[in-house]
């Protein structure tokens, strides 16, 4: 069988289905292949933060406007994403740790007194911290519908692309938006999977306020080193606390590994004694897709016409999921996206 479209996408996760969104609103014809449950891989192992970081001037450009194209679809989003503003609270562990954030744009400082006025269970003798009010939380893999053809994209074809269950889709172009499994289809991608564990706990409401992050979280998220845990925790509408944060190279295996949560929540209850008394109710497993300069790899496929890359957001896949697809879907009409696309195409690791 044969299928039709403008677009066809390959992967049905956040940075997916949001090209989708973004596409289908421009009136093009947009086809979606998934051989799984959409949303349902990294997309659902994920916290759901919708946050402006500036460990770099792209990550902080994509993650702006990222959040602002979150804020302008909000009132459009179905209640079961549960977008919530709740703010970032980046937690000051002593006094050198707040004088390097005092500089933040978009930020509010905290003495000590308002932080716990904000967070009364965070431990005593913290510095401080700082607000990033704007930020937010959602439930992602309830923020779009998408009804995809349920094989996975097993070759690129001129054009469009081959299915595993041996359909063919012919499109004008093809987006290739597959996390981790990018490297099936592009073996030359520098993509590698990091995993991430997860707990959350029963319902206390109030318990937390804000999403709750250590200003080390980012030596982390963008270290190198093989295993490393930061302490991030965030409300749920539901009253529950959800609570991370690990990540670990070198391994595929799914399986919630003692030795990582053991470290992860022990990392939690040093900012938050009282969560030791919360009932955990489930843990779980992820696999972000890291890029080796911690950037996504947004536009075209080099020595592949129209062919586009959407990969490698390692854990920022939810938040710049909106910038992604506003970006693509501005080169795919031809249009100047509102941000530089330069710093993410994919050609700065071709011939790497």
């Amino acid at each position: 069988m044969t299928h039709a479209a403008d677009v066809v996408i390959a992967g049905a996760g956040i940075v997916g289905a949001a090209c989708a969104h973004s596409l289908a609103r421009e009136g093009l014809r947009v086809l979606v292949c998934e051989p799984a449950i959409p949303g349902g891989g990294a997309t659902a192992a994920g916290m759901g933060h919708v946050v402006v970081l500036d460990d770099s001037p792209a990550e902080l450009a994509l993650t702006y406007y990222s959040r602002c194209l979150w804020h302008a679809l909000a009132p459009e989003l179905p209640p079961e994403a549960e977008f919530d503003v709740r703010g970032t609270l980046w937690i000051a562990a002593d006094d050198e740790e707040l004088a390097l954030v005092r500089h933040k744009q978009h930020a509010q400082v905290l003495d000590a007194r308002a932080l716990y006025q904000a967070e009364p269970n965070l431990r005593p003798s913290l510095a401080g911290g700082v607000l990033v009010p704007d930020d937010a939380v959602l439930y992602a893999p309830a923020a779009f519908t998408v009804d995809p053809i349920r094989s996975a994209v097993a070759a690129l074809e001129e054009g469009g692309v081959r299915l595993a269950n041996g359909d063919r889709v012919s499109a004008a172009h093809t987006i290739l938006a597959t996390g981790t499994a990018i490297t099936e289809l592009l073996p030359w991608v520098p993509v590698r999977p990091r995993k991430g564990h997860l707990a959350i706990t029963a319902r206390y409401p109030g318990f937390v306020r804000h999403q709750l992050v250590e200003l080390g979280y980012l030596k982390s998220a963008h270290g190198s080193s093989d295993e490393s845990v930061a302490f991030n925790v965030q409300p749920r509408r539901t009253g529950q606390v959800l609570i991370g944060s690990s990540r670990q190279f070198g391994t595929t295996d799914p399986v919630v590994e003692s030795h990582m949560l053991d470290r992860m929540l022990a990392r939690a209850v040093e900012y938050l004694p009282a969560l030791a008394d919360l009932e955990i109710i489930r843990t779980w497993t992820g696999f972000r897709a890291c890029t080796p300069d911690n950037l996504p790899l947004i536009g075209p496929v080099p020595d592949a016409r129209n062919t586009w890359l959407a990969a490698g957001h390692e854990g920022l896949g939810i938040t710049t999921s909106l910038g992604t697809a506003a970006i693509l879907t501005d080169l795919i009409l031809n249009r100047q996206p509102q941000i530089d696309p330069l710093p993410y195409l994919p050609e700065r690791f071709r011939h790497a």
